[in-house]
């Protein structure tokens, strides 16, 4: 593979604007840096959890494909037109919702993010997650012609994964069940 960076400091983003991948400048406060900024978070929080994640535990390929995928969609948000659909990811993750929400079984009561240290990372990603896909949304508002819809509805079900996901490394960890307060 050849060289994809060959500066990491370019100065180009001293003034407070920042360029995409089409040559295109925007200032640092513009919806695509917002998309590409927590992208990269969630990615990052993934990250971690893979690193808690034992190297043949079930969930962690999966994981580090997810993480390619939002590489995928951070390349396409940075280069507006590019035809990319994650709809086949989405359906991907609609399985995977399904096959460890079954082994699950039912939910009776919300629960509170944590259980175990992976299960609390997790839910950190999934939260981060819910940030990106509000922030696609709102470029999508600016600029709906530039994107496809199915990048949105990626992180929509990733955040629904993530959820399932944390439950399910939480299996060996009791999950904390929300009390609501008396009336």
């Amino acid at each position: 593979m050849a060289d994809r960076l060959t500066r990491i400091t370019t100065r180009g983003g001293d003034t407070g604007h920042s360029g995409l991948a089409d040559g295109s400048r925007y200032p640092k406060t513009a919806p695509h840096f917002a998309v590409l900024g927590d992208v990269d978070e969630l990615n990052c929080a993934i990250g971690i959890v893979v690193t808690n994640l034992a190297l043949d535990h079930h969930l962690r390929a999966t994981l580090i494909d997810i993480q390619s995928r939002l590489f995928d969609l951070g390349g396409a948000i940075a280069m507006p037109g590019t035809a990319l659909s994650l709809a086949q990811d989405v359906a991907v993750l609609d399985a995977q919702v399904a096959h460890y929400s079954e082994r699950l079984g039912p939910l009776a009561n919300f629960i509170l993010p944590g259980g175990s240290q992976t299960g609390a990372y997790m839910h950190i990603a999934r939260a981060i997650c819910r940030r990106a896909e509000r922030s696609f949304w709102h470029l999508m508002e600016e600029r709906p012609d530039d994107y496809d819809e199915s990048l949105g509805v990626f992180l929509n079900r990733l955040s629904d994964a993530l959820f399932v996901f944390a439950r399910s490394v939480n299996t060996s960890s009791p999950e904390l069940l929300w009390q609501q307060k008396p009336r």
